[in-house]
């Protein structure tokens, strides 16, 4: 569980790098499905310690770790039966010679829901990641049958019906308490609706070569890679060494989000915090983070005396978008230089109507644009729903589009560049929780700070993820959880150093997301 690099391959991609670890690392195809088979049932007995086993096996390379699977718990004592797609052998040579009581998947439903309601656990072994479009309807059938009992489903790197690249669902599809992902975690179970039906997702080392980063099209936020990348005080320092960041955010009717951002900024360890806000808003901000140095928005030489004096800017949240904030934007982001540059909300709006002129970012080393699926539509000039149903090409493109490092908000979150070879950065510590007004505003607080401490755009946006997602899994608030609560929560995220835990305690565990629901 200690790993800095979890790689997030689509289907396609693990069936690459699967046949090059055979034909070309030496990795003989039936080690890897013993490994898969032995690995789950490991992990099925910590999940499920008692009770009868029902395993539905396909006739593919999914089936045949759940026949491994079933071999593996018979020999352990474990009670179980296998149901097997009739495209398998019988007898399976899988099954070495053990005599694990089954039969070909019956046609009759009625024997069907007469084997489920005998199990215990039943695992989805059936698909698989190869899965394109709509499961036939022999499939279908088996699906909705599993769906319909009231057993756990445990299902083996994909829940059959979720496509591996997308996350898309086109027909029935398992709806599993838990699945375990083999070698890593596929793309299809980060995105929704795949994220749901997966429940809680976990990955187990089968005994794969090295992944490269080029492998892939994704990585994982770990905990171990939040220690490696984030930035540190010197022993011997003082506040002007530990990052000046300028926040210009805040109106007439969003002092809050100005407050917000201010907090998550602090929070995150930030030195020197100046704040430009409207003159209306001063004794708010006062009272509210007195730890901020306030900055007059109206003076331009104060404000770029500000900017000159600090290492990162950000801006946007509760700005406005009327004409003089545009040009009080245009003149700071002229004045920026090589500083780096964070636009959210209000700035992003700005951008995408074209009133940011002449604004040429240096590239992905210098500016991070950080908006939610609405923002990146009107960035990109689309509707929210494209954004929402592919939202790996929608960050991708807005990262080639502006020249910029690109946070896109959502369900995961998640981190491009333009560089195409560079692997989206994903966030594992999001929930539906964070799905309030305000969060946004901590998270370019937070991200900002991570900038003015020396941190690279891509990396400061993935920290700032890593962290308030942690933060409000720490609050413990659920549904009720609110955006002041993750800014304080990040006292104790950042104390949380390296690698993250998982009561399984397996040391071939790679990775254990609690379900999303």
């Amino acid at each position: 569980m200690g790993r800095a690099f979890v790689p997030v391959p689509t289907g396609s991609q693990s069936a690459a790098f699967d046949r090059r670890a055979i034909e070309s690392e030496g990795v003989p195809q039936p080690v890897l499905m013993e490994n898969a088979g032995r690995g789950a049932a490991q992990v099925l007995t910590r999940l499920f310690p008692r009770g009868t086993v029902l395993v539905l096996a396909g006739a593919g390379n999914n089936g045949g770790d759940g026949v491994v699977l079933a071999r593996t718990l018979q020999s352990w004592g474990r009670p179980v039966e296998l149901l097997f797609d009739s495209g398998r052998p019988n007898p399976d040579p899988l099954l070495h010679g053990w005599e694990v009581s089954g039969e070909t998947i019956p046609d009759d439903d009625v024997r069907l829901v007469a084997h489920l309601q005998a199990a215990d656990v039943v695992v989805d072994a059936l698909l698989g990641t190869g899965i394109r479009g709509a499961p036939r309807p022999a499939q279908a059938r088996v699906i909705r049958a599993m769906n319909d009992t009231d057993c756990p489903v445990l299902a083996l790197d994909i829940p059959s019906g979720v496509d591996a690249d997308t996350g898309a669902v086109e027909g029935e599809v398992v709806r599993a308490r838990a699945t375990l992902a083999f070698g890593a975690p596929k793309l299809g179970t980060l995105l929704h609706p795949g994220r749901e039906m997966s429940g809680r997702l976990l990955a187990v080392e089968i005994g794969f070569p090295p992944w490269e980063r080029t492998d892939v099209s994704g990585r994982l936020l770990t905990p171990e890679w939040a220690h490696r990348h984030r930035p540190r005080r010197p022993l011997v320092t003082h506040k002007n060494a530990a990052g000046r960041l300028l926040l210009v955010a805040g109106s007439a009717r969003m002092g809050g989000a100005a407050v917000l951002a201010a907090r998550g900024a602090l929070r995150s360890g930030v030195g020197y915090l100046r704040v430009a806000v409207p003159k209306d808003l001063r004794s708010v901000l006062q009272s509210a983070v007195p730890e901020a140095v306030q900055v007059e928005r109206d003076d331009p030489d104060a404000l770029g005396e500000a900017l000159a004096a600090s290492d990162a800017l950000a801006a946007g949240p509760g700005l406005g978008t009327d004409s003089e904030t545009a040009r009080l934007l245009v003149g700071l982001l002229a004045e920026a230089g090589n500083r780096p540059v964070l636009l959210d909300a209000d700035a992003l709006n700005l951008l995408a109507a074209g009133q940011l002129t002449h604004w040429d970012p240096a590239g992905p080393e210098t500016a991070l644009l950080t908006p939610h699926p609405g923002e990146a539509a009107r960035l990109l000039d689309r509707s929210s729903a494209e954004v929402g149903d592919d939202p790996v090409q929608a960050v991708r493109e807005l990262a080639r589009r502006y020249g910029a490092a690109v946070l896109l908000k959502g369900a995961p979150s998640m981190v491009a560049t333009p560089r195409e070879a560079d692997p989206l950065l994903i966030s594992a510590t999001g929930s539906s929780d964070l799905a309030r007004a305000g969060m946004g505003d901590v998270l370019t607080g937070s991200a900002g700070a991570f900038l003015a401490r020396g941190a690279d755009p891509a990396v400061a946006g993935g920290l700032a993820l890593h962290f308030t997602g942690l933060a409000a899994l720490l609050a413990g608030e659920g549904e009720a959880l609110l955006p002041g609560s993750v800014a304080e929560g990040l006292v104790r995220a950042l104390a949380m150093e390296g690698a993250g835990t998982s009561p399984l305690e397996l040391s071939s565990l790679i990775l254990d997301l609690p379900r999303p629901w």
